[in-house]
């Protein structure tokens, strides 16, 4: 049998999930960040490059020409350092700022919010150099080598092809101007580095569809794992069945304490049965004692059999009182019409002369 051999055949169960999770094991993939932020940055280059290199531009021609600077103490250093690092924040803030929402909205679409305090404390097997070799040299570390080499591979073919693609245009680079070769540069290691971005973003695509698998197969359980964690969150099942026949014992004793005191048992006829009690001189309104379905059910029957209780069968009257009032809870006012009815009934049998259920109640 597969549980005989440890097999872990059983899909996880959500306790498993949520201690993995407590325990920061998700299904990640770094380079999908990495890829995503590489194409965002070209991304915001495109869009605001311009700008950025003419602010830049004019930022160094103010700081470099016009009259000879005469002052050279710290004050003087301190306002020229206050004033740079302020026109390099205006400038370059927008595009960190940018860079860090993406980066936040790219791991959250893959693990959602996690908070692992317990991974910030420092921990010195990290720094232990056996272990660090055992991680290196173990399959996934292989795996992870493998899946770098393959990375590098793709980069540096996509890189080759997209340069060779304009061969004609680089080997006739000596004949045009500073500016033409400084825009040429620039266009081709922008669009190189958006497609070696893109054959990144698809790897990791594929890298990420990886984790998600491989994350499920070690979070897979034997069927021994599921037993022993069920038994660990309800309890031994030994203890939960005498724990349930205590209950229904007590249930039992309590029905043959209240049973016998009813004055009529309404049934649905066999699935339900509820017994309830009136005295017009100490009760507002009739109450239920009893009420149970099944085997309950069964019960309440036949002790209402053995003390002479009369059994009327009420469908709608026995599903209404099962479901709306509680043990030794009164009936509600507009039930009050029918169980009259059925007191009538049984005070006839007896001899007795039928209570006005609602002049008492009104009273």
């Amino acid at each position: 049998m597969p549980d005989q051999n440890g097999d872990k055949t059983q899909d996880p169960t959500p306790h498993r999930r949520q201690e993995a999770r407590k325990q920061g094991q998700v299904a990640k993939s770094q380079d999908l960040a990495s890829a995503v932020l590489l194409i965002a940055g070209l991304m915001i280059l495109m869009t605001m490059g311009g700008g950025i290199i003419d602010f830049l531009g004019r930022y160094s021609q103010k700081q470099l020409g016009g009259a000879a600077w005469l002052q050279a103490d710290s004050g003087f250093a301190c306002f020229i350092w206050n004033e740079t690092v302020q026109s390099l924040a205006k400038c370059l803030l927008p595009v960190f700022g940018i860079l860090f929402i993406v980066a936040v909205i790219v791991n959250l679409s893959q693990v959602g919010f996690l908070f692992l305090p317990d991974k910030l404390a420092p921990d010195i097997s990290r720094i232990n150099p056996l272990k660090g070799f055992k991680r290196i040299f173990s399959m996934p570390g292989v795996m992870r080598l493998t899946f770098g080499l393959f990375k590098i591979l793709i980069v540096a073919t996509v890189a080759l092809f997209s340069l060779y693609n304009q061969r004609e245009t680089l080997i006739g680079l000596s004949a045009l101007g500073l500016m033409e070769i400084a825009v040429f540069l620039i266009d081709v290691l922008f669009w190189t580095a958006l497609k070696v971005g893109i054959a990144l973003l698809i790897l990791a695509i594929l890298d990420f569809a990886f984790q998600r698998w491989k994350h499920e197969q070690d979070m897979k359980m034997t069927q021994q794992e599921v037993r022993e964690e069920m038994k660990n969150l309800e309890g031994d099942p030994q203890v939960r069945a005498r724990r349930r026949q205590v209950q229904r014992q007590l249930a039992l004793n309590q029905l043959s304490k209240s049973v016998p005191k009813a004055d009529v048992v309404v049934t649905n006829p066999t699935q339900l049965a509820i017994a309830i009690q009136y005295d017009p001189e100490t009760m507002a309104a009739p109450i239920v004692l009893a009420k149970g379905a099944g085997t309950i059910a069964q019960r309440i029957r036949r002790m209402a059999l053995e003390h002479g209780i009369p059994i009327v069968e009420k469908k709608p009257l026995a599903q209404a009182l099962y479901r709306e009032v509680d043990v030794n809870h009164p009936i509600p006012r507009d039930k009050y019409a029918a169980v009259a009815e059925i007191l009538a009934y049984v005070y006839q049998l007896k001899g007795k002369k039928a209570p006005n259920i609602g002049r008492r109640a009104a009273a």
